[in-house]
């Protein structure tokens, strides 16, 4: 019997030191949280200071904005994606993605028709900066801007997103997505801003059949532009013409 007290007290103790551990383990993770809580704060509060004071720089300056931008992202707060809420009233540029991302819409549709909703990126802030005119000359932008108003339109599910191919810049506006294969040619074509068959079969080492079902893919998604020159088919990128066969 003394044995089994024995055995059943050492289990109570050990239970009781258990639950004991526990309650300071987590008494100490609340006073962490408490004191994180407490620092996030604080630092919200220096960033809305910050931003009140350079509220003008912040809507004027791209390069300046680009790093508010991105110091508010470290801490979970995105000022300037929302036209609505404290943020947008404290700076007044709540409205600015919103208008950008309509204009960026507008100038994919323009060129849609000829390069099958792939542009390149500087193309679309070119168009982008005509549209705005001098009533917003005050209001520069930069390809950060461009970036994270084209992220804002995800949610309306026209396939908007930026694609990277080799050192291009591409923004999508259908939803269809790029293969492998067709992905594969527009790295190819970023030098010549064309890919034939001689040059696929050569660089890739695809087979005819392949070679065949990926350019038609280009072109019948208006991504590539067919040229028959003697028995020699070139297909050319339309989104790589304005800004040059390389760079």
């Amino acid at each position: 019997m003394r044995r089994r007290a024995a055995g059943y007290a050492n289990m109570h103790n050990r239970d009781r030191a258990g639950r004991e551990f526990k309650q300071i383990g987590d008494s100490i993770a609340a006073k962490e949280i408490e004191q994180l809580q407490t620092q996030m704060d604080t630092f919200k509060a220096n960033l809305q200071e910050f931003a009140l004071k350079h509220r003008k720089d912040i809507r004027k300056d791209p390069t300046f904005r680009a790093h508010f931008q991105r110091m508010c992202t470290n801490i979970g707060v995105d000022p300037l994606a929302s036209n609505k809420g404290f943020w947008a009233d404290l700076l007044g540029v709540g409205d600015f993605y919103y208008e950008l991302g309509i204009q960026i819409i507008e100038a994919c549709i323009l060129s849609r028709t000829n390069d099958g909703g792939l542009t390149e990126l500087g193309d679309i802030m070119k168009r982008v900066e005509v549209m705005r005119g001098t009533k917003t000359k005050q209001t520069q932008i930069s390809e950060d801007d461009i970036v994270r108003a084209i992220k804002t339109l995800k949610p309306l599910n026209g396939g908007y997103e930026v694609l990277h191919i080799g050192d291009r810049k591409l923004v999508r506006s259908v939803p269809k997505e790029l293969d492998k294969d067709q992905s594969a040619l527009l790295l190819l074509a970023q030098k010549t801003g064309y890919v034939n068959h001689e040059m696929i079969k050569n660089e890739l080492g695809w087979t005819t059949e392949r070679i065949n079902t990926a350019t038609q893919h280009l072109l019948q998604d208006g991504i590539a532009w067919l040229d028959k020159f003697g028995d020699v088919d070139s297909y050319w990128i339309p989104s790589y013409f304005n800004s040059g066969s390389s760079k």
